[in-house]
C-alpha cells in the first residue's frame, strides 16, 4: 500500500495536470514509444520554443485529472506509453510539430487531441496540423490588408508618371477675399476766387 507521502504527490500531480489540461486551448495525447533520446531532445526543444509544454504522463494520473470534465472522451486512448502536450495560446502548434514528427517515425503516433476543452477526431487533429504557424497566418492577413492601398498607390503613381505632372495637394479651403471696390478720390472742386 502506498504511503501517505506518495498519495499526497500523486494528488498534487493529478490537481496540476487538471489545471494544465484547463487552462490549455490546445493539446495533443500521443504514443511516444520507440523515439530515441536524441530525437526525444531535439522533439521537446522544438515544442519547447513554440510555447508548447511537453511531458510523459501515466495513464492513471491523466484518467484522474480528466475524470468528469469534457475532457473525460480522452479516456479511451490512455494505454501504453503516453505523452501529452499543451499550449496555452497557440492552437495548432502542438498538431503540426508532432504530427511532422509521427509521419517520419514508424512508432510515434497520434492518439487524440482536443481544443478548447472538446476531444477532437484524428481528422480535425490532421486539419489542425497543416495550419501554418501564427507568424505566418499574420503576415498573410496583413498582406491581404495592404494589397488594396498598395494598389491605390501604384494606381497614382502611374498617372503621375503618365502626365509627367506632379499631383497637385489639395488646398487649404480659404474664405473668398474680399475685393475692395476701387475708392474714387474727388478731386477738390478748385475753388474761383473772385477777380478783382
Amino acid at each position: 500500500m502506498p504511503s501517505e507521502k506518495v498519495l499526497e504527490l500523486k494528488k498534487q500531480q493529478v490537481a496540476e495536470l487538471k489545471e494544465r489540461l484547463g487552462n490549455a486551448c490546445a493539446g495533443v495525447v500521443v504514443s511516444y514509444e520507440g523515439i530515441s533520446v536524441a530525437d526525444d531532445t531535439k522533439l521537446r526543444k522544438e515544442l519547447r520554443e513554440a510555447g508548447v509544454k511537453y511531458t510523459v504522463t501515466k495513464n492513471t494520473l491523466i484518467h484522474l485529472a480528466i475524470e468528469g470534465t469534457d475532457l473525460a472522451g480522452l479516456d479511451n486512448v490512455l494505454s501504453g506509453t503516453t505523452a501529452i502536450a499543451t499550449s496555452d495560446d497557440d492552437y495548432a502548434a502542438a498538431a503540426r510539430i508532432l504530427s511532422k514528427y509521427a509521419e517520419s517515425s514508424k512508432t510515434f503516433e497520434i492518439k487524440s487531441g482536443f481544443i478548447d476543452n472538446e476531444v477532437i477526431d484524428l481528422e480535425k487533429l490532421k486539419s489542425l496540423a497543416k495550419l501554418p504557424s501564427r507568424e505566418v497566418l499574420l503576415a498573410t492577413v496583413c498582406s491581404a490588408f495592404n494589397a488594396p492601398i498598395a494598389a491605390f498607390a501604384r494606381a497614382i503613381q502611374a498617372v503621375v508618371d503618365k502626365s509627367g505632372e506632379e499631383v497637385p495637394a489639395p488646398a487649404a479651403e480659404e474664405a473668398p477675399a474680399e475685393e475692395a471696390a476701387p475708392v474714387e478720390e474727388a478731386a477738390p472742386a478748385a475753388e474761383e476766387t473772385p477777380a478783382e
